[in-house]
């Protein structure tokens, strides 16, 4: 069945074959945004371990930094395209399929800082999982969709014009990644507990305990200050407030009241944000069914307020420590 399923193959794609490059993951110093990167533009100071919220996850290559190697893979592609209208956007999906004669290894890798991208009829695509195998057929179908159109700005295949200085969040995110590296600057007050902090919906893939998850409600941004004050550059300084929730996983109580008391100690010591309530830390339940157990998972929510100015601040700071920098390979 294998053979005559391998022929069809060839006979239906006219033994196409689709070229593969990789992508190096690159997240900014000041927000945690996440970008990716075409290996060959990237040094090796841009790349992870350069600062604690990107850093190589277990399992992987953490040495992996030569320039990007590209995989040519015969097999078959099609894909299917839904029209979407949405209230911000009007796109079109298209949901891919490759169905391969053999596995393809180097997409299997367990290294979440690698991505492999193809192009295909002007379309980008990467892909989510691999189902519908049957080992007596022995063929490997890999399917995902194709970069959306407001996604196309987090591949970056050349260093052109790429702002790696400035922030790309409008929240009070920075002030939190701040913490990753915060001891008091003084002895005897509370430092963080060894707890790696990261965005909300960006933590690395298959990251291990412990680890904190910073999460912004989006509607609860909001101005407590009139208008906007502008200074003699025209930065804006305005008050905000907002709701913060903090998700730990992997930690005891005394961590989490430890890790609270680094927040208090952190806004005495330098005033970057007030808190509004009184957080107090909160069991949350996560159950997997095949262990019959419960994950160690604890939320905090902080009500803050800022002046956005201090976000600027921040990230100047954190962008010191830890500036990406590119490093174009002059034979491309």
């Amino acid at each position: 069945m294998s053979a005559t399923l391998d022929a069809g193959i060839e006979a239906l794609s006219l033994d196409e074959q689709i070229t593969f490059t990789q992508y190096v993951r690159l997240v900014l110093p000041a927000d945690g945004f996440v970008f990716w990167v075409k290996a060959d533009l990237v040094s090796p100071s841009a790349l992870c371990n350069a600062y604690p919220v990107n850093t190589f996850g277990p399992n992987a290559d953490g040495g992996n930094n030569a320039p990007s190697a590209q995989y040519i893979v015969k097999g078959s592609l099609h894909y299917s395209t839904e029209l979407q209208q949405n209230q911000d956007e009007t796109l079109a999906v298209n949901r891919v399929v490759f169905s391969s004669e053999d596995e393809v290894v180097f997409l299997n890798s367990s290294n979440p800082s690698l991505l492999w991208v193809a192009e295909y009829d002007n379309i980008k695509f990467s892909f989510s999982s691999r189902g519908s195998f049957y080992k007596v057929a022995d063929i490997f179908h890999y399917v995902g969709n194709a970069v959306y159109p407001d996604m196309a700005t987090q591949l970056v295949d050349s260093a052109d014009g790429f702002d790696s200085v400035n922030v790309v969040v409008s929240n009070s995110l920075p002030l939190w990644l701040a913490l990753n590296g915060y001891q008091p600057p003084y002895s005897g007050g509370f430092g963080n507990p060894g707890l790696p902090l990261f965005p909300s919906f960006l933590v690395p893939q298959n990251q291990q305990p412990p680890w904190v998850a910073v999460h912004i409600d989006p509607a609860s941004t909001e101005a407590l200050s009139a208008t906007p004050r502008l200074d003699n550059t025209l930065s804006q300084d305005q008050l905000v407030q907002e709701t913060v929730e903090l998700t730990f996983y992997g930690v005891r109580n005394f961590v989490v009241q430890d890790f609270v008391a680094c927040v208090n100690q952190y806004t005495l010591d330098y005033g970057y944000f007030g808190i509004m309530n009184m957080p107090v830390p909160r069991d949350d339940k996560r159950a997997q069914v095949e262990l019959g157990t419960l994950a160690q998972k604890k939320t905090v929510t902080f009500q803050i307020n800022y002046y956005q100015t201090r976000i600027r601040d921040i990230a100047r700071q954190l962008i010191l420590e830890a500036v990406p920098t590119y490093q174009p390979n002059p034979g491309v």
